[in-house]
């Protein structure tokens, strides 16, 4: 069993930016004669350093703690079974035995049932906690745009749509973005060549364990 939570140290940013959808990129321009002006920020880097990250990484790694610990105990009680059955199978009865080996059997099946909808649940639940996290930063977005006269804003994190493959320092309105919502940045704001983040483990769901019961033969 892969154990997922002791490792949870950042919520999963890449997965993040691609939910929040940048509204200003579809902006029209004030002018039409006049030069687009672009803009681009790195989301990722935005919600790294917002308040909000602490509490949503917390509300996550809670949630992922009581995910494997249903699965731990799931597991627990297959094992239990099955080792029962190991030990006392050459006493069985031929009906004992194959009540015994279905309810294994079933009990397995709903180990990689639970493996499978727990990655979804998970990834449902980081979506409702970094909900209202990325709706700040669009607002912010957006008005930092209009302030300044960004016609697009791009966004710069590797893996989103739409992506920055180059663009000049003095187009990235990330630390814009930040002092308009209160926030002193802390970092620099990641160059737009920044190579990708790694999958958090904290998306990654607990997994049924690859031992299954053999069904034996039955006494005919």
């Amino acid at each position: 069993m892969i154990s997922f939570v002791n490792r949870v140290k950042t919520v999963h940013l890449t997965f993040a930016a691609a939910l929040l959808v940048v509204g200003s990129f579809f902006a029209p321009a004030a002018h039409a004669q006049a030069p687009l002006k672009i803009g681009y920020t790195s989301v990722e880097y935005v919600l790294s350093q917002m308040p909000e990250r602490k509490q949503i990484e917390s509300d996550l790694k809670t949630y992922s703690s009581q995910l494997e610990a249903q699965m731990k105990s799931k597991q627990t009680a297959f094992q239990t079974k099955l080792e029962a059955y190991q030990k006392g199978g050459p006493t069985m009865t031929a009906v004992v035995k194959a009540d015994t080996e279905k309810e294994l059997q079933s009990m397995q099946q709903g180990l990689q049932e639970f493996s499978s909808t727990a990655q979804q649940s998970l990834q449902q639940k980081q979506q409702q906690l970094l909900s209202p996290a990325l709706d700040k930063i669009q607002k912010n977005i957006d008005l930092v745009a209009n302030e300044n006269g960004y016609a697009y804003v791009l966004n710069s994190d590797a893996g989103s749509s739409p992506i920055l493959l180059h663009g000049p320092k003095d187009g990235d309105i990330s630390d814009l973005i930040l002092k308009k919502m209160g926030i002193t940045p802390t970092a620099p704001a990641p160059t737009p060549d920044a190579k990708p983040a790694t999958q958090s483990s904290a998306t990654k769901a607990p997994t049924a364990p690859a031992a299954v019961p053999t069904k034996a033969k039955g006494k005919k």
